[in-house]
């Protein structure tokens, strides 16, 4: 027998699955996912599995919301941004200043025209200069300039200095996105670098783990599209694995579920994410992939990804009150199944006069060497308190308030989080979930209600009463998940803006749900088709999909194993790459074929044709290997720009050749 093994690495949790050759599940293991060290979850969750099959695995395929989940909530590595012919306007347009390192947006001169002609010189002096500075605060850089697409000399060069001056790793523009429209390629290059860290530390963990357990398979990753590449790859283009959990998980729910055409909602410890599948296969998303607030160039599946999950802060907002989201913290179950000692505090809380202090202990995160190196003595006695365990906030704000600021500098770098009152605690009291601690999860609801009456004014539950604002907050996540369904279907037509789809479903959402967030009884009836069943996983799917599919008249797929779907959907993908190059006639028998390197000029458009082809199938297949396909076959599809001219009849004016090379991965055998 052989088997292919598949790992995800959540934000919570990291799951691993054996296949058989039949793509039945044969066991399966959850872990938490332990940041500081992914390389504990991952070996705890794949040492869960049965030992003696290990021995007979061909391919190890990991998927990874790590990630989706850095962007959603708006952490990463610092980066320092190089933009050559960029202007102040589109600087500001991209919204880079809110990503990069405080100063770290470099407008440089030079860039290209449309038609790939040098604007300006690029300023290699000032370039220079840039890198120097900010070379031993930064862990990566960025790179774009104008037009890079059509001529890509600039950002070579830029490369070649960061290289020569740094050693750091550098993310170019041109490498990540054929598409025009340079703040969002420019955007694209900064996610990129700011996920380089990330990546690294991820495959790095996972190959410590399969060396020591002696697995000797091919390691791939699952990327936005659902396809597979290699860890070479994947470490050069880590921005392509955005949305490698959830394209994982749609996978894998077709896969559980054995369904053609559903609704698939996957439910994590930080994102929901929903996908339309139709005939077997998502919607690709052409002109990006939305996340969070933020749309990188990255062709992906199709996903509405809102920052709700089991482990989302339940906070105040004073603009709408009650708010989930998008922050993620620890559960006060979660972190008490840990430390026990955990509800011994909470106990002492209860009993004090609430402060918003109360539910928040403050745990270790991941490390960041750049960042540890710039903390301030405070900072580091914080992060080694950190080191020994959770931090109980309020306590330690009593002993010393500069250590307690410290601790929130942390947790504003990444470096550390907090506990809270979430969904997760919420399904507990309710007794929806069992898994973890129930006494915590009750104390942690009984403190959030009083913290709301005393600090906030909300809420009439009685003093002591877990199980009012827990069934609140049920109420608040069911309607909320709701919310991003009905809007996930109206997008999925197409006929609707973004912005227009957001205001029908608050409209119907308000119909459809009354004042309390429960199911309405009013007289409108919003039906979904009923063809599209919604299949829901993720491991708090079960604890609140229902009541949203009793809301929606929505028939309702939970599959078995839908708590590990991102783990089996990642060793279904095969090894998919596209190359495309774009053909433009810029004045009267005249073509030119942009390939992001000099433009090709010729007279003849057959002959502009044939060789675009040619390159395009060339440069696929060399992806293709290079990710580690084998078999690779070539599909060709042209995207012509056509006007009618009243008196020269059809006029060309540009035309995409693009190339999909699909193989399937190579396994241990070969």
């Amino acid at each position: 027998m052989s088997y292919r093994l598949g790992i995800d690495t959540g934000g919570t949790y990291t799951d691993a699955v054996l296949v058989n050759a039949q793509q039945k599940v044969i066991a399966t293991y959850k872990s938490l996912t332990t940041r500081q060290d992914l390389a504990v979850g991952i070996g705890k969750a794949i040492s869960g599995l049965p030992a003696e099959l290990l021995q007979d695995v061909q391919l190890v395929a990991l998927s990874t919301t790590l990630t989706t989940n850095s962007v959603v909530e708006g952490r990463g590595a610092e980066v320092c941004a190089l933009l050559a012919g960029y202007n102040e306007n589109q600087l500001k347009k991209s919204g880079l200043t809110e990503i990069v390192t405080k100063g770290g947006a470099f407008l440089l001169s030079g860039g290209h025209d449309a038609n790939g002609n040098e604007k300006q010189a690029l300023d290699e002096s000032a370039a220079r200069d840039a890198i120097l500075k900010l070379k031993d605060s930064v862990s990566a850089f960025a790179i774009s300039s104008m037009f890079a697409t059509r001529n890509s000399a600039h950002e070579i060069r830029l490369r070649a200095l960061v290289e020569e001056i740094s050693g750091k790793p550098v993310a170019c523009g041109h490498e990540l996105a054929s598409s025009l429209g340079a703040p969002q390629r420019a955007l694209t290059a900064v996610l990129n670098a700011r996920m380089i860290p990330y990546i690294q530390q991820l495959i790095q963990s996972v190959k410590s783990i399969l060396e020591r357990l002696e697995i000797t398979a091919p390691l791939m990753i699952v990327k936005g599209d659902g396809s597979l590449v290699n860890t070479f790859t994947a470490q050069l283009q880590p921005v392509a694995t955005v949305l490698s959990g959830p394209a994982a998980s749609v996978i894998g729910a077709c896969a559980l579920s054995g369904l053609e055409n559903a609704i698939v909602a996957d439910m994590g410890g930080t994102t929901t994410d929903i996908a339309v599948v139709t005939n077997g296969r998502p919607k690709l998303s052409a002109e990006g992939a939305q996340i969070g607030d933020w749309q990188p160039m990255v062709e992906a599946v199709k996903v509405y990804c809102v920052g709700l999950g089991g482990d989302s802060e339940i906070h105040m907002s004073a603009a709408s009150g009650l708010k989930i989201g998008p922050r993620r913290v620890v559960p006060l179950s979660l972190l008490a199944s840990e430390y026990p000692w955990i509800v011994k505090r909470l106990n002492q809380q209860l009993n004090a006069y609430p402060n918003a202090r109360h539910n928040k202990f403050v745990v270790r995160m991941e490390s960041d060497a750049n960042l540890l190196q710039q903390l301030s003595d405070k900072e580091q006695q914080a992060w080694q308190l950190l080191l020994e365990g959770p931090v109980e906030l309020d306590e330690i704000t009593e002993k010393d308030k500069d250590i307690a600021r410290a601790m929130g500098k942390l947790q504003r770098l990444g470096l550390a989080i907090y506990t809270g009152f979430t969904p997760t605690d919420a399904a507990h009291v309710l007794g929806l979930s069992n898994h973890l601690n129930i006494e915590a999860a009750n104390l942690a609801a009984k403190i959030w209600s009083s913290q709301m009456r005393c600090l906030y004014g909300i809420g009439k539950w009685k003093n002591g009463d877990a199980v009012g604002p827990s069934e609140e907050v049920h109420q608040l996540v069911t309607k909320r998940i709701s919310n991003t369904l009905i809007e996930a279907s109206l997008s999925d037509s197409d006929k609707l803006s973004q912005a227009r789809a957001s205001k029908l479903t608050e409209l119907l959402t308000q119909l459809i749900f009354s004042g309390d967030g429960s199911a309405s009884d009013s007289l409108f009836n919003l039906e979904f088709n009923a063809g599209y069943p919604l299949v829901a996983v993720g491991g708090p799917a079960s604890s609140y999909y229902p009541s949203v599919a009793k809301a929606l008249g929505v028939e309702l797929h939970l599959p078995e194993h839908a708590e590990v779907a991102n783990a089996v959907g990642a060793v279904m993908g095969s090894v998919v790459q596209r190359a495309q190059v774009t053909v433009s006639q810029q004045s009267v028998g005249i073509y030119y074929i942009y390939n992001k390197e000099v433009p090709l000029q010729f007279t003849n458009l057959e002959e502009a044709f044939v060789k675009a082809e040619q390159m395009v199938s060339e440069q696929a297949t060399m992806q293709a290997q290079a990710a580690g396909a084998r078999d690779v076959e070539i599909s060709l599809k042209r995207i012509d720009n056509q006007v009618k001219h009243e008196i020269d009849g059809d006029l060309f004016l540009d035309c995409v050749v693009e190339a999909t090379a699909t193989g399937r991965p190579s396994y241990r055998s070969e």
